[in-house]
């Protein structure tokens, strides 16, 4: 992969940002020296450990690699023999434990497809036993437990229990008779001895050995006769207290070296584990997606964010390239993101060759490139004497020289710094000469005989970076098939440059540049204002669905409502029916007990005439009993007011008219608590009849019959004959009589004819709420030409 172009696309600053999220110094060093491959089971290897570490931290919670330091060093020494110290030894106790732990968090995970993470673990080598050693035996950095041997457990006793023996010998003598002759009652050590501070004129008083004496040479410290055999017994035991301890330390640094093949393999698979999980994290804190891998050469980038732009002020943009095209000529104004996008390409190649998710969406596709080229920014090197279009065409040229099929190249102003029509004529050439490679690439240019000439060439395809001419703002976004304008004049307005300048500016613009940047700006325009209306016809779109979905949703509520109080009122009539029964026959039997008597008395009569009474009030007169039925007439405009009651024959239901909008033709319509819109067409005004003009009010005739037991269930219809309003009709109060009588299975006689009646009796009860089902009959109950229904 060539460095340069890693360099100017920045890939180090990316595996810096990455790196921070490693725990270990070597898992820093891992991912500092990723490098680009263009092998793509590499590439989908490096990527598959990336998403399995996502899912290891996120979705099963590991934590992260336990922090232990870069101990390669005393490793070795060890394995020659070199005994370790204490802190060594309890570095390689965290590295133990690191991989300890990592090696049972990962494979303890079951999950079929975490694969290559416990392939790694499974290399993990640890000696549980070691590590229990060194824990219990080293205490800290500078020193080893008592009970790390018996022996330095009696050593360490004995020193204990002689320095006890020497101080309280020392204090008996610091409050005896000879206490005058100290500076004071403190007891002391110097060089490792006990010693007593006495005052220099009675050094000659106090028999034993001086050691040393203070600065001023007012005291001297002086290790007495009698206690010189316990400082020197004292001494050889802190002698063997030292060899004690680097016996136990040789000990476990021999049992380091045995292990350090093992160690320093621990080392590089934690390295790897532990940059693994930084690629992971580093992800996770871009959002970004894992990309699909080919080698096929094609690029499709679905909302692509620069890593290294503020997440806040980046804009996603979406590129795709290598399918329909090999390379794209980017144009458009300056600032308008072109060089940012051309670096974006080549950078999520290479943060998909080292094993880095893309900060883009779902979907996003990365071709895995042998080579990236890459020539952008200004290059001019003082040094090597070369101007800024000397060292571009310099790399231009080893660009040319080293590509191939399998390389992308993006070049930013190809043929610029120079001459405007040779730079565009060798710009035209390169490209020409790279297509013929079969590379993928992306080319930025602001020249215009540049942009038409690729109407003209194969395997490129003019884009461009849109650009508001209204606020003169870029939009970030890349449109292919037309080139960009580069409003060079527009911007340079807006930043505040003098008109008159503009203006003469403008007189020098060729007539065919001229016409071409403003057939190039009003057909970005058009598309622009179209791309606006498009937005807002789809806005409108939606917002009708939307409403209609809630008049759908209405309409299915009035429709339960509706169902609800037609079952309640079915209930309460039978209700009332079975009660009124009950009550006439019983009427019934007072009145029969009383003519059964053989003589009747003018109190038995008039106790009939009550009950006869009674049974009047209870009873109607089914002959001249005649109901107030609503008068129902088409609404118009004209007759349709406010209050007015209505009934719905889209709905099947009643409602109060609450307004009336006369240049829609509709109807605010109130059913229950539901408000909804309706055509007037679709209404029907309710007009009760008016009651019989008449002075005297008629008496009510009364039949007194002898039982009131319901006449016998009627299971058939016949509707032949009737036209299909007619027959529709007698189907719904058949289906209501039967519904009342619990019938589970009635037949509808209609007939074969032409099949019409019988079409719009199927299709009717396929709406009808009380039917579960129906059929056509079979041999011997009428086939065809009867229906059999199956009730709720």
């Amino acid at each position: 992969m060539d460095h340069k172009s890693t360099e100017k696309l920045e890939l180090n600053k990316i595996l810096e940002s990455c790196s921070a999220y490693a725990v270990t110094e070597g898992g820093k060093r891992f991912v500092h020296t990723l490098t680009p491959v263009g092998d793509m089971g590499e590439v989908r290897a490096r990527l598959t450990s990336t998403a399995e570490s996502d899912k290891l931290l996120f979705r099963y919670g590991l934590s992260a690699i336990s922090y232990f330091p870069d101990m390669t060093d005393a490793i070795k020494r060890a394995e020659k023999g070199s005994s370790l110290s204490c802190a060594e030894l309890l570095d390689i106790n965290s590295l133990l434990i690191s991989a300890r732990t990592a090696y049972e968090e990962i494979s303890g995970v079951d999950d079929g497809k975490i694969v290559l993470m416990k392939r790694a673990a499974a290399r993990l080598l640890f000696d549980k036993r070691l590590e229990d050693d060194i824990a219990d035996k080293i205490l800290s950095p500078e020193q080893v437990s008592d009970y790390a041997s018996d022996a330095l457990f009696s050593i360490r006793s004995k020193i204990r229990s002689l320095n006890e023996k020497i101080r309280s010998t020392l204090a008996e003598y610091a409050s005896g008779k000879d206490a005058q002759y100290l500076r004071d009652s403190l007891v002391t050590i110097r060089g490792d001895r006990y010693v007593i501070p006495v005052k220099a004129e009675y050094k000659n008083k106090v028999k034993g050995l001086v050691h040393d004496r203070s600065q001023s040479g007012a005291t001297f410290f002086i290790e007495p006769e009698y206690i010189l055999n316990l400082n020197n017994e004292l001494i050889a035991l802190t002698v063997d207290e030292k060899a004690e301890v680097e016996r136990i330390l040789k000990e476990l640094s021999s049992r380091v070296g045995g292990l350090a093949k093992n160690l320093l393999t621990d080392e590089e698979v934690l390295a790897e584990i532990d940059g693994c999980f930084a690629r992971a994290q580093y992800a996770y804190a871009q959002k970004a997606v894992c990309p699909h891998i080919n080698k096929r050469g094609y690029v499709k980038i679905v909302k692509g964010r620069h890593p290294l732009i503020d997440g806040k002020k980046v804009v996603p943009v979406s590129v795709e390239l290598g399918k329909d095209y090999n390379f794209l000529l980017l144009s458009g104004a300056n600032t308008g993101g072109k060089t940012v996008t051309l670096k974006m390409i080549g950078l999520f190649c290479l943060m998909a060759e080292c094993g880095l998710f893309i900060p883009a969406a779902e979907d996003t596709e990365i071709c895995a490139f042998g080579k990236v080229f890459c020539d952008v920014g200004d290059s001019q090197s003082i040094e090597d004497s070369l101007s800024t279009f000397s060292s571009h065409i310099t790399n231009v040229i080893s660009i040319c020289k080293e590509a191939d099929g399998d390389s992308l190249v993006l070049i930013d102003e190809l043929g610029g710094g120079t001459d405007p029509d040779e730079g565009q004529a060798i710009a035209r050439a390169v490209c020409e000469h790279l297509i013929s490679l079969g590379c993928r690439g992306l080319i930025t240019t602001h020249f215009t005989t540049f942009k038409e000439s690729v109407y003209d060439m194969s395997g490129i395809e003019n884009a461009s970076m849109e650009f508001d001419s209204d606020t003169l703002r870029p939009l970030y976004s890349i449109k292919i098939g037309l080139p960009g304008a580069s409003n060079a004049l527009a911007i340079s307005r807006r930043l505040g440059m003098d008109n008159e300048i503009l203006k003469r500016a403008e007189s020098y613009l060729s007539e065919g540049g001229r016409a071409f940047e403003n057939i190039v700006r009003l057909a970005e325009d058009s598309r622009l204002e179209a791309a606006r209306k498009l937005a807002h016809a789809e806005e409108l779109e939606r917002d009708y669905n939307k409403r209609l979905a809630a008049v759908e949703e209405a309409e299915k509520t009035i429709i339960k409502e509706r169902e609800k109080l037609g079952a309640s009122a079915r209930a309460e009539s039978r209700r009332i029916i079975n009660e009124r029964t009950a009550r006439a026959e019983e009427l019934l039997e007072e009145i029969e007990e009383i003519f059964s008597k053989e003589e009747l008395s003018q109190a038995d009569l008039i106790k009939a005439r009550t009950l006869k009474n009674k049974l009047a009030d209870e009873a109607y007169d089914g002959e001249n009993y005649s109901p107030a039925v609503a008068d129902f007439t088409d609404a118009t405009l004209q007759n349709i007011n406010k209050g007015a009651e209505v009934f719905i024959k889209t709905l099947q239901t009643r409602g109060i008219v609450s307004s009336v909008n006369g240049k829609n033709g509709e109807a605010e319509i109130c059913v229950g608590s539901l408000k909804t819109h309706v055509k007037i067409s679709d209404l029907q005004l309710i007009r009760p009849r008016p009651a019989k003009p008449g002075g005297k009010k008629e008496e009510k005739k009364i039949r007194v019959v002898r039982s009131f037991s319901p006449a016998a269930p009627v299971l058939e219809l016949n509707v032949i004959g009737l036209t299909v309003p007619e027959a529709l009709a007698e189907v719904d109060n058949f289906l209501d009589k039967a519904v009342t009588d619990n019938l589970e299975q009635v037949k509808i006689i209609h007939g074969v004819g032409t099949g019409k009646l019988r079409t719009a009796i199927g299709a009717h009860l396929k709406r009808c709420r009380h039917v579960d089902g129906f059929r056509a009959g079979k041999y011997g109950e009428g086939e065809i030409g009867v229906t059999i229904v199956t009730l709720k």
